[in-house]
């Protein structure tokens, strides 16, 4: 998968957000006033769960989505935001 990929010409389905949360060590989700953490290593989530999370209710990845080095960030929160410039 490219650096950058503007979602909107190229959105991105349900393999490839399994193959971009499979790249990572952690996984950051926003979702309402909720942030939830996966460690993609030591105990990664079911390809079911994963899907739960990182894909809207049109069956592509949420946005906004930023990978940071081995970190993807999946929608937004204030929390979120602080986790990503640390």
């Amino acid at each position: 998968m490219r650096g950058q990929v503007d979602a909107r010409r190229e959105p991105l389905g349900p393999e490839d957000a399994l193959e971009l949360a499979r790249q990572v060590n952690e996984l950051w989700v926003a979702k309402g006033k909720k942030v939830l953490h996966f460690d993609m290593k030591k105990d990664p989530p079911s390809d079911e769960e994963l899907l739960k999370h990182l894909l809207g209710p049109s069956g592509k990845l949420r946005a906004p989505a930023i990978r940071r080095g081995k970190k993807l960030f999946v929608g937004f929160s204030e929390e979120l935001g602080q986790q990503l410039v640390k």
